[in-house]
């Protein structure tokens, strides 16, 4: 009995509410804090645009497609993950006040649809993709705690002190009898964090090929997801017994870290100093002029000239 007492005494709280009434506005936290992290991200990329001679409004541009189709990619993801769920409710499909959000298909979406964005505005591409690098972490951390407020996605039962207490009805079936879990949605929000700030320490102290920050995004964000997703005991679909989001993450972040390093094999080209900064901040190639100064001696030169004798001639 002592063992489950203290559980509850050191634990961390479930939020009794997941809404937020304004007047006549009543908002969702989980959408809530999807927008507080798209906002998160738009300021953080606009910001390091700019540091690199870019225009920040080019970002605002760019996310106004790219967010969302980013969160249609992410609820295509999880409707084609776990379509079971749907098959007898497709309409129920197109409701995403309740969660339901794939974070990888939202990821690869917005990403795909920024690049068409960026080509089209005739910026480079693989520039762009390392500014966002880290502030696509901070937003998904910052949105994981949507979960949190829904009671949703956390992991096994624990009586760790930062355990987290989850309310009877939300409990799935067969965990009735426990009331702490691990919260999965903490662990991967502080994996973020923490990638989101060693994604600005290497790119600040190593020098790195355009789009390589991106790529070293991918495959952290993978690494993390693989360790926080085998802890889960939500409902998935499984391929070979193992769940759908860790075979997806196996196979991204290997590739990631393969172009990474096929990016660095011997011979590759290597890029121009200049090549992480936007086109306008870029070197120029500098244009010879005759230095002012030096007319009067150029113009002293050209009349000694005119006035010397013919060649092979003597003076007087």
């Amino acid at each position: 009995m002592l063992a489950p007492m203290t559980s509850l005494l050191a634990s961390i709280p479930s939020p009794s509410f997941n809404t937020l009434t304004l007047g006549p506005l009543t908002l969702r936290m989980y959408g809530l804090c999807i927008a507080l992290g798209v906002i998160a991200a738009v300021v953080i990329s606009s910001k390091r645009w700019e540091a690199r001679g870019g225009d920040p409004d080019d970002i605002g541009t760019i996310a106004l497609w790219a967010v969302p189709a980013g969160v249609i990619g992410a609820r295509l993801y999880h409707v084609a993950t776990d379509w079971k769920t749907y098959r007898d409710d497709w309409g129920a499909a197109f409701n995403i006040t309740n969660g339901g959000l794939g974070i990888p298909g939202g990821v690869a979406l917005g990403v795909l649809v920024g690049i068409i964005v960026v080509k089209r505005k005739h910026l480079p591409v693989r520039p762009l993709l390392d500014v966002v690098a880290p502030a696509i972490p901070v937003a998904q951390a910052i949105g994981r705690l949507g979960n949190w407020f829904n009671q949703e996605l956390f992991g096994r039962p624990t009586t760790l002190p930062w355990a987290l207490r989850i309310d009877p009805e939300h409990r799935p079936p067969g965990y009735e009898q426990y009331a702490t879990f691990h919260p999965t949605f903490l662990y991967e929000a502080l994996w973020n964090l923490s990638l989101a700030a060693l994604l600005v320490w290497i790119d600040r102290k190593r020098k790195l090929r355009p789009g390589e920050l991106f790529l070293l995004y991918v495959f952290g964000y993978s690494l993390g997801r693989l360790w926080v997703e085998e802890m889960r005991i939500d409902h998935a679909s499984l391929i070979w017994g193992v769940r759908v989001n860790i075979w997806m993450s196996l196979i991204v972040g290997l590739s990631a870290i393969g172009v990474f390093v096929w990016n660095r094999r011997p011979g590759a080209p290597e890029p121009s100093p200049d090549a992480h900064l936007a086109p306008a901040a870029r070197t120029a190639t500098p244009t010879v002029e005759p230095d002012v100064d030096d007319e009067p001696e150029v113009e002293a030169n050209a009349e000694a000239e005119a006035d010397a004798p013919p060649s092979g001639s003597s003076a007087d």
